[in-house]
């Protein structure tokens, strides 16, 4: 499907963006990123705060991409004030695949430590690629407050935005380390050790941690 296909008909990409068909909604983000029309920018930051697919969603998102930044940051900055979880999520997803740094100011404390763990997740994430240099520390400092949060496939998605961040982070997760909860020390320490042993794997750094919390 392309914009060709379509007949060049903004109605007819709109209506196929909401199809019933996943396969037919794929497509059409597909053409609207193959051929940017700004007339669309609204329309797909609307479909990717509701879209069910995750691939579509993705494909959404590259379509936003395909766009001029001055056209979609506007839009997606509103968006990751939402009321609605995947609305924020995807909208900061979309913001760290755009890249733009004038970004940073909206990935706030409050996204960092979103309760929806796929909302702070995304926020890590853009974070990390968005922080201007010399902030990283503040940085570091308020991703550690979400140390031992959630479950493991959570707790990797923190552990990596630290890394990302590099050594600078060693000072930060020491002291969490010396937490009074166990789960925040569990993943300080795992954390640790695969910033200085990647291939180390994170459940095996987690039992690690563990070990040595229990010799302490």
């Amino acid at each position: 499907m392309t914009m060709e296909t379509l007949g060049g008909d903004a109605a007819a990409a709109r209506a196929a963006l909401e199809d019933g068909r996943s396969s037919v909604r794929l497509r059409a983000a597909m053409a609207v990123g193959t051929e940017p029309d700004p007339r669309f920018v609204g329309k797909l930051v609307e479909r990717c705060a509701v879209e069910p697919e995750f691939f579509v969603r993705d494909m959404l998102t590259w379509a936003l991409t395909r766009h001029p930044v001055d056209l979609t940051l506007p839009e997606l900055l509103r968006e990751v004030r939402s009321e609605r979880a995947q609305a924020r999520s995807q909208a900061l997803h979309t913001l760290s695949k755009i890249g733009d740094r004038s970004a940073w100011p909206a990935i706030t404390p409050a996204l960092l430590s979103d309760p929806e763990d796929e909302v702070a997740r995304s926020a890590w994430r853009a974070a990390v690629l968005l922080v201007p240099e010399g902030e990283e520390a503040g940085l570091a400092a308020v991703l550690a407050t979400q140390l031992g949060r959630g479950d493991r496939e959570t707790q990797l998605s923190l552990s990596r935005a630290l890394i990302a961040l590099g050594e600078l982070i060693v000072p930060t997760l020491r002291t969490a380390a010396a937490a009074t909860d166990p789960g925040v020390r569990t993943h300080a320490l795992a954390t640790e050790r695969l910033l200085h042993d990647p291939e180390m794997g994170f459940e095996f750094a987690i039992e690690e941690a563990k070990r040595v919390r229990v010799l302490e």
